[in-house]
């Protein structure tokens, strides 16, 4: 027998190693990519050793020359920032900004603690009624919301209004994309509607709540349901439309196979159309969230709703010497919180399709 050579069999080792270090690396490619993260795979590829050279060009592209165009544009921001006049003073530079949004952060922990205390005395007074056989009482807390309370309302109204507005797209969708009486049907409700401004929409709204909910110990505030209603009106379509063209362009190979198997309605739709379509009703999904976003902030400016928009409006009509700043930190925050549902709902699609769309 010939001995192994054991030079050869640790350098073996070494290179299965290697090898399957970097086929990690490639599977975790795909959720960088999903995350905004994709500058993470050439710097662990280089860190393996991978062509550190050409990694690094692939570091500068993915990461340095972004970092560098952000770095310009706040260089840019803060020169310019303080030769713009306004009737509150010059428009505040990215240390200004920063100093508000610390602000706020601060003032929302005192917020919070300050409700942590009051819901602590009502528990304790509620132990004291209980403990003498009296019935506990139930005491709101009426401080002014946080900066993250606010955050959290908006969030909530607009992802309400998004699951209602994809309960109502997705099955007209499918209805519009299978029957092409369905989609002459359906085809000018679209096009007269899809332009609406939220700002049209809203006082309809309002006034339709008002005269149907009529309730004030429901599950939903008036304010709630007024801003989420317009999230639905004027973010649904996106969905309709792509899920629409998603199904009608379904492989007609696909469909004839669907006759010879004589496959029922609902069968065809949950194991050919859906799965065919799923990339384009994402799409179209994607799309929805982020008009549904910028229509909430407008809708709660007009109509005083609680959330990011009358945190703006409020700020605005305040008119203080920081407001302008606090604007600016409500602006970043706003966009943001765009681009996280935008990669939230990427994420979700690359769960359920093989789309390499970014």
């Amino acid at each position: 027998m010939t001995a192994v050579d054991p030079g050869f069999s640790k350098a073996a080792d070494k290179e299965a190693r290697r090898e399957r270090l970097f086929s990690r690396i490639t599977k975790a490619d795909r959720w960088f990519q999903v995350l905004g993260l994709s500058w993470m795979t050439p710097v662990l590829k280089a860190a393996a050793g991978d062509n550190p050279k050409a990694q690094m060009s692939e570091i500068w592209r993915l990461l340095g020359v972004p970092l560098l165009a952000i770095a310009g544009f706040l260089a840019l921001w803060a020169a310019l920032a303080p030769t713009v006049q306004t009737s509150l003073g010059a428009i505040p530079g990215p240390a200004q900004v920063w100093e508000e949004a610390v602000n706020l952060h601060e003032d929302a922990v005192q917020k919070g603690e300050s409700r942590a205390a009051f819901e602590a005395k009502v528990a304790q007074l509620n132990e004291r009624r209980e403990a003498q056989g009296k019935e506990p009482i139930t005491r709101e807390y009426t401080g002014a919301p946080s900066y993250y309370s606010q955050i959290w309302t908006s969030i909530r109204t607009v992802f309400f209004g998004f699951l209602i507005a994809s309960a109502v797209a997705i099955p007209l969708g499918i209805a519009a994309g299978l029957s092409p009486m369905a989609n002459a049907a359906l085809n000018p409700i679209i096009q007269i509607f899809k332009p609406v401004s939220p700002l049209a929409w809203l006082p309809i709204v309002t006034m339709v709540v008002s005269a149907v909910y009529v309730t004030n110990d429901g599950m939903f505030s008036k304010s709630f349901l007024n801003s989420a209603i317009t999230v639905t009106l004027c973010s649904l379509w996106p969905t309709l439309i792509n899920t629409a063209l998603g199904v009608a362009s379904i492989d007609k190979d696909l469909v004839n196979v669907s006759k010879v198997l004589k496959m029922g309605t609902w069968t065809k739709i949950t194991k050919l159309v859906l799965p065919s379509a799923l990339p384009l009703i994402f799409t179209g999904l994607r799309l929805s969230l982020g008009v549904g976003w910028m229509v909430l902030i407008a809708a709660e400016m007009l109509a005083q709703n609680p959330g990011l928009g009358k945190f703006v409006w409020d700020e605005f009509q305040n008119g203080s010497s920081q407001s302008l700043a606090k604007i600016m930190v409500a602006v970043l925050t706003i966009g943001i919180i765009g681009f996280l549902l935008d990669r939230l709902m990427f994420a979700i699609q690359s769960l359920f399709t093989f789309t390499n769309h970014r």
